[in-house]
């Protein structure tokens, strides 16, 4: 079975000019995915808007609202960091459907698993305002949605975007039937994410996060995967998983200062395959976070289908990170990881 791609122009019409998270990022993304003629291998998910009642799920209907009626009136700043136009709101609703029309392919098995090719983005967006580039949190209302649509029970989210997802985070803190793993540079923006939070109330337990020191790369990642995500998947069994797949933690990305590679990349959605093929019937859902070097993002979506796929061979353009020395304390780092989360011995 093809893997599904949400992608639609319309996508390009949220306006930001030359702001980081800009509509270069999806038209560069879709043309490699094109003339690698690995888009004519998938299966397209046309998306659908999310209506006030599914974008509730997550959000005030005051901050719904405010979203609206400041698009209409031409647009501005949400917060010092995210700009909308006029069709803004039009196209987060976009973004966020496109994200249950994914979850409505993997349920109903129209697709085994899909990439959502959407923006703005959204996992720092909380319920009433937003942050960080983003305006709907496209997968919290999608993990809202899969547990209500479809009755499921457990819902993992894996984040590996180089900034921690505080408005996911957030959203699922105290519910049990959400479990959210991040990777994350750390100390860095949003501020949130310390290994200490980890959930509260019925949630205790359900929130992992992993801060990664700048410098570190493909073998810590890689590890966090493996010595901790691992287990925990396998302890919490989720019915569907979802990923916040943000490809800034690249080394050539400009905006963070890790050190992943495309291979990387490719190598961390084998891991989250295997998981969802062993827990789940293969259920994997791919959002678009992150990620503003243009030929880091397009290489990055192609090799994440590319692994989706099955293929062997992950082209990687650019190659492994320039030569430098790593910071040090990984080992004592994860240990103390797996010593909070209960995986002393993993």
């Amino acid at each position: 079975m093809k893997p599904g791609l949400v992608y639609d122009p319309i996508y390009l019409e949220h306006d930001t000019g030359e702001h980081e998270e800009n509509s270069r990022r999806l038209i560069a993304t879709i043309s490699y995915l094109e003339e690698t003629g690995t888009k004519e291998k998938l299966t397209m998910l046309p998306p659908r808007p999310a209506s006030t009642e599914e974008l509730g799920m997550i959000h005030t209907a005051e901050y719904i609202s405010y979203v609206k009626s400041k698009a209409e009136k031409g647009g501005g700043w949400l917060d010092p960091d995210t700009r909308i136009c006029p069709r803004s709101y039009e196209v987060a609703s976009y973004a966020a459907g496109g994200l249950l029309v994914a979850v409505e392919g993997v349920m109903r098995g129209q697709v085994d698993s899909a990439f959502a090719l959407v923006r703005p983005p959204g996992h720092h967006a909380v319920p009433d305002a937003a942050m960080g580039f983003c305006v709907f949190n496209n997968v919290a209302i999608a993990a809202r949605f899969a547990l209500g649509e479809f009755g499921l029970s457990r819902v993992l989210i894996v984040d590996f975007d180089v900034h921690h997802g505080n408005g996911t985070q957030d959203a699922f803190y105290a519910d049990p039937g959400v479990l959210y793993f991040s990777t994350h540079e750390y100390p860095f923006y949003p501020g949130t994410g310390r290994m200490e939070e980890t959930g509260t109330g019925d949630g205790e337990g359900t929130t992992i996060n992993i801060p990664m020191a700048a410098g570190w790369g493909d073998d810590e990642y890689l590890r966090a995967f493996r010595e901790v995500l691992v287990p925990v998947a396998h302890r919490f069994r989720p019915e569907l998983i979802l990923v916040s797949a943000g490809f800034d933690p690249h080394w050539a990305d400009n905006l963070a200062m890790m050190r992943v590679s495309i291979r990387g990349f490719a190598q961390m959605t084998m891991i989250l395959k295997k998981l969802a093929d062993d827990l789940c019937q293969g259920r994997l859902v791919f959002a678009l976070e992150g990620g503003y070097n243009l030929r880091v993002v397009a290489s990055s979506v192609r090799a994440s289908f590319d692994v989706l796929l099955g293929n062997k061979e992950i082209d990687d353009p650019l190659g492994e990170a320039p030569m430098t020395r790593k910071p040090e304390g990984f080992d004592r780092h994860i240990e103390q990881i797996k010593r909070i989360q209960h995986l002393a011995g993993c």
